[in-house]
């Protein structure tokens, strides 16, 4: 009996020792609320920074595009429907494509019925609403003669040479009619950066002129150009560029068409179509557009603030949690976009003046789209990583949960497994280059090898060239690689993934789910409102109604209907594990146990607990009381 009071006595004592403070129980509900208003106020920076970058962009840059790239990608040289800027490849296709559709697409100026539609002077229209920026220009970059060196023995069959360009080997003395413009090197004044073809990394000075603003004009100095040999054989590309604005839209569209001349001859043809907003600040959305992007800089001054707090508390320890390294990259890239875009939109307002005013000059407006498509990009990067942070609040959500941890759990296994897996895979690369590259474009480069096998694990593979460049290799290639990547290491890649999701959703289904407090937050602020709504009982009346209905159907004085419920459970427990475990059909042999009969096992091990606490509680009782009635 003494054993049995001090135990009692322990146990009262215990559970006062573990019973937690007022004062903490305080401080983790502030902490609550803290992390609960801060997901609502990331909330409002995510709509601020959506409406600010879908804002900035619309469907009218794309038609615009499109549009422009149809007339002078897409239209025929006259006489010649398959002859376009797409399919050119020879230099007499490029002077045709000059003298052709280039110069019907950049002087347009009459209607359909030959009606003169504008009086203004010094400006044509594209497409009769595209109004052409001063004039266009054409620029060439040449390298010079015996840039390369030619084998001894055929040099009396061929006495020059001229490299592929690079910075080293262009050629920049003057060539042909000297006294003429066109024929003297015109250094860069450009504030553009190098342009990167397809051949190499060009720059931005050359042999160039502008085109007249009559189109008459211009044609004849196509002819003049044509036939004093301005193409050479050291030419190595030509650059076409002009600007148009289309007030209806108030998007300009910077031009650039490239035509490469590579070392190996021929002809291969490139271009960019840059549709950009550079007057920003027009109606009264432009201006709310605005105020949302000084909302949005508030907002990052607030987090660089916050993180500064946690880097003095937390020290070294910040940087070992993942959502940390999150913020501080989404800080770095906003600050970086807020850059971009105080110095493209003040070099804009600088040069936009300047520009428009050359009536008679090539405007440079490159170097402003370039810059604009840089902070668009700067942009849709920022906000994609700021939705990725939206799963460090929803974490509380069960399967979300489960998501994180099987990834969690199963990362070394994937790290181990890439490893193994980009060996086999660059070994294939290197095969496909070697083996196809010189006659397979999908294998051209090693680049090029390397995104096309990810394209026939994809699905998307073109097997009748494989075969054509290589009739064994081709084959034993594809077959093996399909193999050994897609049947084999695809599917051990979905094993890990699997194995791990198992073992984290067994782990739930014994355990349970860990409940989040923030969860239990939330759903108590929602029970909250709907009660003061009137739409949900409060809490207190419906337990005083479960506890009146069981009291009400008690079936026994000493046993409630939950302890019934439960010895009945126990007892159909009992009776389906000696039925499978301890029956005499079975042999006495190994017998493995399913997750779900674990949990059962578990189950009945947790019940069978709380019998025992009951039995030795009413046998504590029972001692008392005897104990109690001797004299």
């Amino acid at each position: 009996m003494a054993r049995v009071k001090s135990f009692n006595a322990k146990k009262r004592q215990f559970a006062i020792t573990v019973s937690p403070k007022p004062g903490l129980t305080y401080k983790k509900e502030l902490e609550i609320r803290s992390t609960l208003q801060e997901l609502l106020i990331y909330i409002i920076f995510l709509t601020d920074l959506c409406i600010l970058t879908f804002g900035m962009v619309s469907s009218n840059m794309y038609y615009l595009n499109k549009v422009i790239a149809t007339l002078f990608l897409e239209t025929s040289v006259p006489g010649e429907d398959r002859t376009n800027f797409k399919s050119i490849s020879t230099i007499t296709e490029f002077w045709k494509f000059m003298e052709g559709p280039l110069l019907e697409g950049l002087y347009c100026d009459s209607w359909y019925n030959a009606e003169v539609l504008y009086q203004l002077k010094n400006s044509s229209r594209i497409y009769y609403e595209n109004v052409l920026l001063g004039v266009p220009r054409i620029r060439q970059l040449k390298v010079r003669n015996n840039s390369c060196i030619v084998y001894p023995k055929f040099q009396s069959l061929m006495d020059e040479c001229f490299d592929r360009y690079t910075i080293e080997n262009e050629d920049r003395s003057d060539f042909g009619l000297r006294q003429v413009p066109e024929w003297k090197y015109s250094p860069s004044t450009s504030l553009s950066l190098q342009h990167w073809g397809v051949f190499g990394v060009y720059d931005n000075g050359g042999y160039m002129f502008t085109l007249p603003i009559s189109k008459t004009e211009a044609k004849e100095k196509f002819t003049f150009l044509k036939l004093n040999s301005w193409i050479t054989r050291g030419t190595r590309v030509i650059f076409i560029d002009f600007s148009i604005y289309n007030a209806n839209v108030n998007l300009f569209c910077i031009i650039r068409l490239v035509a490469e001349f590579p070392a190996t001859g021929g002809v291969f043809t490139s271009w960019n179509f840059y549709s950009v907003k550079l007057l920003r600040y027009v109606t009264y959305f432009d201006y709310f557009i605005a105020s949302c992007e000084i909302i949005f800089c508030i907002f990052i001054i607030n987090f660089i603030v916050q993180e500064i707090k946690k880097m003095k508390e937390y020290k070294t320890a910040y940087f070992k949690s993942f959502w940390n390294l999150l913020e501080l990259l989404l800080l770095l890239l906003s600050l970086l976009a807020i850059s971009i875009n105080i110095f493209r939109t003040s070099q804009a307002y600088h040069l936009l003046g300047q520009l428009i005013e050359k009536t008679q000059e090539y405007p440079d407006f490159y170097f402003l789209a370039y810059w604009q498509i840089r902070y668009n990009d700067m942009v849709a990067v920022n906000i994609f990583f700021a939705w990725i942070k939206i799963f460090k609040f929803i974490s509380f959500n069960k399967t979300m949960s489960q998501l994180s941890t099987t990834l969690s759990r199963c990362i070394k296994d994937i790290i181990g497994f890439a490893i193994m897996f980009f060996i086999i895979f660059f070994a294939y690369a290197q095969l496909g280059y070697l083996v196809f590259g010189s006659q397979v474009d999908d294998f051209s480069t090693f680049q090029n090898s390397i995104f096309t096998q990810f394209r026939i694990v994809l699905g998307d593979f073109n097997f009748a060239n494989i075969e054509k460049a290589n009739r064994v290799l081709g084959p034993t290639y594809f077959i093996t690689f399909i193999f050994f990547v897609f049947f084999v290491l695809l599917n051990m890649f979905l094993a890990i993934i699997n194995d791990a999701y198992s073992e984290v959703k067994a782990d739930y289904s014994i355990g349970g789910s860990p409940e989040s407090e923030l969860a239990n937050q939330i759903k108590a602020s929602y029970t909250r409102i709907m009660e003061k709504l009137k739409l949900k009982k409060p809490q207190t009346e419906v337990q005083n109604e479960v506890k009146e209905r069981d009291t009400a159907f008690q079936p026994r004085r000493d046993f409630d209907e939950k302890e019934i419920e439960s010895a009945n459970q126990m007892k159909k427990w009992k009776e389906r594990l000696e039925k499978k475990y301890y029956s005499s059909e079975i042999p006495d042999a190994y017998q493995p146990v399913t997750q779900q009969e674990f949990r059962e096992l578990f189950l009945f091990a947790v019940e069978l607990e709380k019998e025992l606490h009951y039995v030795s509680t009413k046998l504590n009782r029972v001692m008392k009381r005897i104990s109690a009635t001797k004299p």
